[in-house]
């Protein structure tokens, strides 16, 4: 029987696809990947195989897979992904075109012979941000048709870079009224001075952390300092040459 770690980004709902595979006699770890701490638990005892949920948070399974490949360390174990929307599974294709992609229900039948496939010579994706390219800005983002985005010590062209802004979009100074929060951080300092501040005023709506590239400030430590004051990240995103950013939301 086979070591399965099971990622679906819904505790109960984890737990009720995990069954059938223990049933079968496969021991499953269902929990909700909480990074880094997750990569660090993959290394220490690498699964048989990695089945990624896509019918919820697919952009998030698929960014967590190209960093399982990307790392020396786990790129051999065995990506599985299961279910999904056609298009958004096609374009996950295209950056690990040599995971294996089935349901749920073949999976539970095929589970042995898809192990079996070999995983020797992985397809290595470029970089973490490979899946993105050519998407839009605003899309990557996640501005969406009226909503309500207040700038944090944003960049003063910021804005005009925005290109094809959706209906009726706009820039709040209150955080408190808005959709979405973008936070500009511009070193190590301003980060560890506010972020307990800024993470108070989100109030459950999504905060990007957006930090200046090519200075002493990296992206773990702004996932650090982002779970230190109580959020969680689940996405990122190659904003310009300039600025990288990390989006979280509040840790239940």
């Amino acid at each position: 029987m086979a070591y399965i770690r099971l990622i679906h980004w819904h505790s109960g709902e984890a737990q009720i696809k995990a069954r059938p595979l223990s049933d079968l006699g496969h021991e499953v770890d269902a929990s909700v990947p909480r990074p880094p701490q997750f990569f660090k638990d993959l290394q220490k005892n690498p699964p048989d195989a990695v089945l990624i949920d896509l019918t919820r948070l697919p952009a998030q399974g698929r960014d967590l897979a190209v960093a399982i490949r990307r790392a020396k360390a786990t790129r051999h174990i065995q990506l599985i992904f299961l279910d999904g929307e056609p298009a958004k599974v096609a374009r996950i294709k295209q950056v690990l075109p040599d995971a294996v992609y089935t349901s749920w229900e073949a999976a539970l039948s095929d589970l042995p012979q898809l192990l079996k496939q070999s995983c020797k010579n992985p397809i290595i994706p470029s970089s973490i941000f490979q899946s993105y390219a050519g998407v839009a800005l605003v899309k990557k983002l996640g501005i969406t048709p009226y909503s309500r985005v207040a700038l944090i010590q944003a960049p003063e062209s910021f804005v005009q870079t925005l290109l094809d802004l959706p209906e009726g979009v706009t820039f709040v100074a209150d955080t408190s009224e808005s959709d979405l929060i973008l936070w500009f951080v511009r070193s190590k300092e301003d980060l560890q001075q506010a972020v307990v501040h800024v993470a108070s005023l989100k109030n459950r709506t999504p905060l990007w952390i957006i930090w200046k590239k090519q200075t002493a400030l990296k992206q773990q430590q702004v996932r650090q300092a982002g779970l230190a004051a109580g959020l969680v990240d689940y996405k990122i995103c190659a904003v310009d040459a300039t600025w990288s950013g990390l989006k979280f939301i509040e840790r239940k």
